[in-house]
């Protein structure tokens, strides 16, 4: 099978430039790249076909004499033929060329994985670490909201050398060894292996003379008092977001962000389940029997009237609608909600007594006893009896 004209397997014309016919094969290249062309039989055939071309095309004395003798000028009867036989031991020998050729067109195949930092990168100003700051509150400061202010250590940028790490504000100096790009880069055969540059620690410059007061650094630590809004109805676990308030960057970069956890501390009175609180009030017997009025603190400090019905047991809930906790991203409070805990007197007086027994007396037909189920367990134990 003939072989293609190379310039026209590059896509250029014969009078390309050395630039012209670089593009070409890098364009050629990242087009018919096997990777790129799983589902293409004929792809890999195509590349090298491609790798070929711009072998001989880029060497200015093997160009000239593809341009006098064509294909021929590398096949082995052009041995005697003036030039060819050198021609032939250049192709032989461009091994390293070609590797260097391939090397551009992984930095393009790839260089959004691996390489776009590249240009430029390392002297692009680091943002700085975000920061954690654990805030506990009451339960009452998370139903009213509360302004905070807090105390956070971290660092902050240099006011000497204001941020640059060098004595007196100067400029740092690019890294003689990765001319300021952060990372050096090997051949290894067909490939081209980026490392962090050893000297500048993948930063691209260096501070020839450390500021005194940061050793270089750009940063200091230092206290910050910052004052918090804490918005109602926040609860454990609510985190909030301060932009900007997080350790400084590096060399001029944005500083990292403050974010606040918030944990809300047990109450003795109120336990709480989303916007809804649940509290146990205490009646005494009489209260729970005859029915009657009772006053339960509320969340807000005040208290509030509840009427309790005749013949209330333990563990009867009532509702308070919207004393509860406000929701953190609406405008309605939750319930409240009580549970009574009837008391049992003790400590009795022998009064007292007497009472309770003539009140036993008196409502002996109303009593559990005389009815339901244990009316049904007395009659057999007295047919047992008898």
């Amino acid at each position: 099978m003939a072989k293609r004209d190379f310039y026209d397997v590059l896509g250029v014309s014969k009078g390309a430039s050395a630039d012209e016919i670089k593009k070409g094969y890098r364009r050629k290249a990242k087009e018919l790249h096997p990777d790129r062309n799983s589902d293409n039989p004929n792809a890999e055939a195509q590349f090298k076909e491609v790798n070929e071309a711009y072998d001989v095309l880029k060497d200015a004395e093997r160009k000239a004499a593809y341009d006098r003798f064509g294909h021929a000028a590398f096949e082995g009867g052009m041995g005697a033929r003036g030039g060819g036989g050198g021609a032939r031991a250049g192709y032989g020998g461009g091994q390293g060329d070609f590797a260097s050729a391939f090397s551009d067109v992984f930095d393009d195949l790839f260089g959004d994985f691996m390489g776009q930092q590249r240009r430029g990168g390392g002297q692009r100003a680091t943002r700085g670490s975000d920061l954690r700051y654990n805030l506990r509150i009451s339960l009452e400061d998370a139903y009213k909201g509360m302004q905070r202010t807090i105390t956070v250590p971290t660092a902050v940028t240099c006011g000497v050398c204001e941020g640059s790490g060098a004595e007196g504000g100067a400029e740092p100096a690019t890294c003689p060894t990765c001319s300021g790009m952060g990372k050096v880069r090997a051949q290894q055969g067909f490939f081209t292996v980026e490392r962090t540059c050893p000297t500048c620690s993948g930063a691209g410059q260096i501070v020839k003379n450390p500021c005194h007061n940061c050793g270089g650094a750009g940063r200091v630590q230092k206290d910050r008092a910052l004052s918090v809004n804490i918005p109602k109805g926040v609860e454990t676990g609510t985190r909030i977001r301060l932009g900007g308030e997080g350790e400084a960057g590096l060399r001029g970069g944005p500083a990292g962000d403050l974010y606040i956890f918030i944990e809300v501390e047990d109450h003795p009175i109120f336990q709480r389940e989303a916007e809804n609180l649940f509290c146990r009030v205490p009646v005494s017997m009489t209260s729970a029997a005859l029915g009657g009025d009772i006053e339960v603190p509320t969340i807000d400090g005040g208290r509030s009237r509840v009427k309790i019905p005749a013949g209330s047991q333990s563990g009867k809930q009532m509702r308070l609608r919207g004393k509860g906790m406000p929701g953190l991203r609406s405008t309605a409070n939750g319930d409240m909600f009580i549970e009574l805990a009837v008391e049992t007197p003790v400590n009795l007086t022998s009064r007292q007594k007497e009472l309770l027994r003539e009140f036993e007396d008196l409502s002996e037909e109303n009593s559990p006893e005389s009815t339901g189920f244990f009316r049904k367990v007395k009659s057999f134990w007295d047919g047992m009896k008898g």
